[in-house]
């Protein structure tokens, strides 16, 4: 059976031949460990005034970087987590993101949100070594997501709106539901999972993956 052309639209309907659909152009994977988001304000306020944020690598995105700054994350019961890295540059708001077992660790419960969207995140406090910042609403959980150009959105017959199924290949081979797609010119082609479900798919990062359906 041919399925270019339905493998987004149909697949998902008890269709094993095209449940199998591949796509010419896969995705690679990004494995996106615990890290902060600041605004410079709060930045200030963790390293002190007029402090910049320093690259210690360079991301996949385009003017992304881990930062050399680290903080140490504080959860209920004054359960931490030392050395979290910041990422920048700094962003309009501040936050925490981590995966399950990290929020578990922490004695979280967060919201799985997109980066930025805060509504019922957890209260977390962020130490650095100037001082402290506490978030009353700080911590997430990201949900996945893969980012894309137009051209790749439309190519793969994709909106915002869509929320993708993918296929890890692999000795621990799984089908994660529910990624959202991030579309704009500037992005990179790529899927971030956090180390949770990277770890589950025994995927390290790099790895190629098959965008299967849309729903």
């Amino acid at each position: 059976m041919d399925c270019h052309g339905c493998a987004f639209r149909s697949c998902g309907i008890a269709n094993r031949a095209c449940d199998q659909a591949k796509f010419d152009r896969k995705v690679p994977v990004g494995v996106s460990a615990r890290h902060v988001h600041v605004t410079q304000s709060d930045l200030e306020v963790l390293y002190g005034d007029r402090h910049q944020l320093t690259v210690f690598a360079p991301l996949y995105q385009p003017g992304a970087f881990a930062a050399k700054e680290t903080v140490t994350i504080v959860g209920r019961r004054m359960r931490a987590i030392e050395g979290v890295r910041i990422l920048g540059g700094v962003r309009s708001y501040s936050q925490v993101e981590v995966a399950p077992t990290d929020a578990i660790r922490l004695g979280l419960d967060p919201p799985i949100r997109d980066s930025g969207d805060l509504r019922g995140a957890e209260p977390i406090t962020l130490v650095g070594p100037n001082g402290s910042v506490h978030l009353n609403e700080g911590a997430i959980i990201p949900s996945r997501h893969v980012h894309m150009t137009p051209e790749e959105a439309e190519g793969f017959g994709v909106s915002e709106s869509d929320r993708l199924k993918v296929h890890m290949i692999g000795e621990r081979s799984l089908v994660f539901e529910n990624i959202r797609p991030k579309i704009h010119s500037d992005y990179v082609l790529q899927m971030h999972l956090d180390t949770d479900d990277a770890n589950a798919a025994g995927l390290r990062g790099g790895e190629a993956v098959e965008l299967l359906k849309v729903s």
